[in-house]
């Protein structure tokens, strides 16, 4: 299926590993050129190297913490230096953080600004110049919400969901969709450390109906397909790839 997304720009948040990167290399495939940012400056240098040895196309790299205070703003001007318009936006740069019933403030605040407030505040950023052109996509990688202990990070991620619902309702008069993605258990190195490889067998034979965990071009996939214009009528939703574990349908 041709996903008409040849030529089309992209700025890719957490693009250094994990689903970041298979989401950067799966748009380059598809003929979209990435604006790709992380912390790690090495690993985006082997990310542009191989994306360029298998679509020909040369991505941007721009190593960043997007943590930082001024994070979303030097994200947002370079990706506006190096492109004229951004079509597409993935926010999916994010963090596990598991904290105690009782424990300190700091990893709250720290994830809650990472998971929600960072891509929110990159977003409004770049929402300005796809306003002005009445077209743009943005899709926002969210979490499971179904856990079994208190994670910081989910419900940052929730916060990411409503908010993003909300800006759905808001920027469609200027032909601008937004949708979140929400993985289950992706074999990332966030969800990894969690799991030994008997445990992982174990939990997915008895909770999830596909049998195994996913993997990040699983969720790459579904992230081009509703950054395309074959999801034209899609906005304001969450999409789920978790391979049947999630247990309630709405």
């Amino acid at each position: 299926m041709d996903l008409h997304l040849k030529g089309k720009t992209a700025v890719v948040t957490g693009a250094s590993q994990g689903i970041g990167r298979a989401i950067v290399m799966e748009l380059a495939r598809e003929g979209v050129t990435v604006f790709a940012t992380a912390r790690n400056a090495e690993s985006l240098k082997k990310l542009k190297n191989e994306v360029i040895a298998e679509t020909g196309i040369t991505p941007v790299i721009f190593a960043q913490d997007i943590l930082a205070p001024d994070g979303p703003q030097r994200i947002a001007e370079a990706a506006q230096a190096a492109f004229e318009n951004i079509d597409i936006l993935i926010n999916n740069a994010g963090q596990s953080s598991p904290v105690e019933i009782t424990g300190p403030e700091k990893p709250w605040e720290d994830s809650m600004a990472l998971d929600f407030d960072r891509p929110r505040q990159l977003t409004q950023a770049l929402l300005p110049q796809m306003i002005s052109r009445r077209q743009g996509v943005i899709l926002n990688l969210t979490s499971t919400y179904e856990l079994r202990s208190i994670n910081v990070s989910a419900v940052a991620k929730a916060s990411m969901a409503a908010w993003s619902k909300q800006l759905a309702g808001q920027v469609g008069q200027f032909g601008i969709r937004v949708n979140t993605l929400q993985p289950g258990l992706i074999d990332t190195a966030n969800i990894r450390p969690y799991f030994s490889d008997e445990e992982r067998k174990s939990f997915a034979e008895r909770e999830i109906p596909l049998g195994d965990f996913g993997n990040p071009q699983d969720m790459a996939d579904m992230a081009v397909f509703l950054v395309s214009s074959r999801a034209r009528y899609i906005t304001g939703t969450a999409v789920v790839v978790d391979g049947g574990m999630r247990r309630y349908p709405f």
